[in-house]
């Protein structure tokens, strides 16, 4: 294969950690596709591969071949059922779509995530850069589940990437960026941004609450208000610490709207 020299040892996660970010891939369709984003990943140094609900079933063989040799990222993919399960355990999450889709949310380039996740993978974090189908992208609840958008800059009026390629660009760019110090940092002690687990839990319970006191109405606006909600949250990149505080003030607002109905 060409511009493959097993005798050289390859830097793993793209010079951003020890296995660099997850890759995660929703409800990706075909086989090949998945082999070759393995071999774009390991391009880059990537190894950790998360797939949720691949179309095809897994273990594919079209994906082995398609993966052009890059068997250790194949072999070590894992299966999810939902995005909400394949992200839980992660701190920080880059959603990658062309269209944000009318969300208040916050948007970068390759370049500036790669800057922030390695300045982040260097602190601890465990990051993930989700990825939709091949032909609709993500839906709005996955990008909800994101700290952040991803979005290549290419020509506005052509700007249709294939799987594989918007895997390369972003590892690319991790792979390239060797940044001592990123622009921009949270000093936040040491503390890690929460898990998404915890976040959705806080979410759920919120949710609970707003229902309760008719917040989310009408019924046919909930969906995009929720989205809205945790959106707003996600962007404030809360630690475990901040997020218990949260979770006080709900119930401090709770009981008193309690006592002050009876």
């Amino acid at each position: 294969m060409a511009g493959t020299d097993k005798s050289k040892d390859a830097p793993a996660g793209g010079g951003a950690g020890d296995s660099g970010p997850a890759v995660i891939l929703v409800d990706p369709q075909l086989g090949e596709n998945i082999g070759m984003v393995a071999r774009a990943m390991l391009n880059c140094g990537l190894t950790e591969l998360r797939l949720v609900r691949p179309r095809d079933g897994w273990p594919n063989e079209a994906a082995v071949k398609a993966s052009s040799g890059a068997d250790r990222v194949v072999e070590g993919a894992r299966l999810f059922d939902t995005t909400g399960e394949a992200v839980a355990d992660l701190n920080r999450l880059y959603a990658t779509t062309a269209r944000p889709r009318g969300m208040v949310t916050r948007v970068v380039t390759p370049r500036q995530a790669a800057a922030e996740i390695h300045a982040a993978s260097a602190e601890g974090a465990h990051i993930g850069l989700l990825f939709g189908p091949e032909r609709s992208g993500l839906v709005n609840d996955d990008i909800a589940l994101a700290d952040t958008v991803l979005e290549v800059p290419l020509n506005p009026a052509f700007a249709s990437l294939n799987l594989a390629q918007a895997v390369l660009i972003v590892g690319y760019e991790l792979y390239q960026t060797q940044m001592e110090t990123a622009p921009e940092r949270l000093e936040s002690g040491g503390a890690l941004p929460a898990p998404k687990a915890e976040m959705v839990n806080f979410f759920e319970r919120l949710e609970r609450h707003l229902d309760e006191t008719g917040f989310l109405y009408p019924p046919e606006k909930r969906p995009g208000m929720v989205r809205n909600i945790r959106a707003l949250f996600q962007r404030a990149n809360f630690t475990e610490a901040e997020l218990r505080t949260l979770h006080g003030i709900v119930s401090a607002l709770s009981s008193g709207r309690g006592k002050g109905e009876g």
